[in-house]
């Protein structure tokens, strides 16, 4: 948590019943001003009996030299879940789409791809090479993040998706990456870069951005 400066420690102050009460204004907020649908609002807003803050635990990477820890962020009844499964099952196979030419899905076809690849292209001095990003769910700025967001949204040329306005997805999409809040040894903590690794919306910002980002490496 140091190393990464991620998140700011709130100490003994209970964040979720003020998390409860903004989530519903913010939704309210929307259906006022009909950018959302009443079913929307209903589906995606909270009941205070059925949420509980996130907590943090964390998972052995036994394949890594020193074991180090990965942290995993368990927000199954987060007040914004509902709204980040909501927008991950909108936004997930717009960018499997744009991504499918540059994406393998496992070593099979890693294996597959370069035995084409090499039949046209190999050379005695070939590199090979894979990169990772160390920390990449709080590596990634938030603001940047959302941005590639929009930034595929442009590039497929879409406008609206099931009838919801790009800038709403994009201002709920802000919504849930600035609300990540989680218990950890008796104090609370909010995180102020990246996202969290138990919100289903995460991994789609954190690919896309990495998308966008892989695109300027390979020119």
């Amino acid at each position: 948590m140091e190393k990464t400066e991620a998140y700011e420690c709130l100490h003994q102050n209970d964040p979720l019943p003020n998390l409860i009460e903004r989530t519903n204004k913010y939704l309210l907020n929307l259906r006022l001003k009909h950018w959302i649908t009443q079913r929307q609002y209903e589906q995606l807003s909270v009941k205070p009996n059925e949420v509980k803050l996130a907590h943090l635990y964390y998972l052995p990477k036994a394949h890594k030299p020193g074991t180090p820890l990965r942290p995993i962020v368990s927000g199954l009844k987060h007040p914004t879940i509902k709204i980040s499964k909501f927008l991950d099952g909108l936004l997930r196979p717009l960018f499997d789409g744009m991504a499918s030419n540059t994406t393998v899905t496992s070593g099979t076809e890693v294996i597959k791809l370069l035995q084409e690849w090499s039949k046209r292209n190999i050379r005695q001095e070939t590199l090979l090479c894979t990169m990772d990003v160390m920390d990449l769910y709080t590596m990634i700025p938030q603001t940047e993040g959302l941005l590639s967001i929009k930034k595929m949204l442009d590039y497929l040329n879409i406008k609206q998706i099931d009838g919801l306005k790009i800038e709403t997805i994009i201002r709920l999409c802000r919504f849930v990456i600035q609300n990540n809040y989680f218990s950890y040894n008796g104090k609370y903590y909010h995180q102020v870069r990246g996202g969290a690794m138990g919100s289903p919306l995460t991994l789609t910002i954190a690919n896309c951005y990495m998308f966008f980002f892989e695109r300027d490496i390979v020119k």
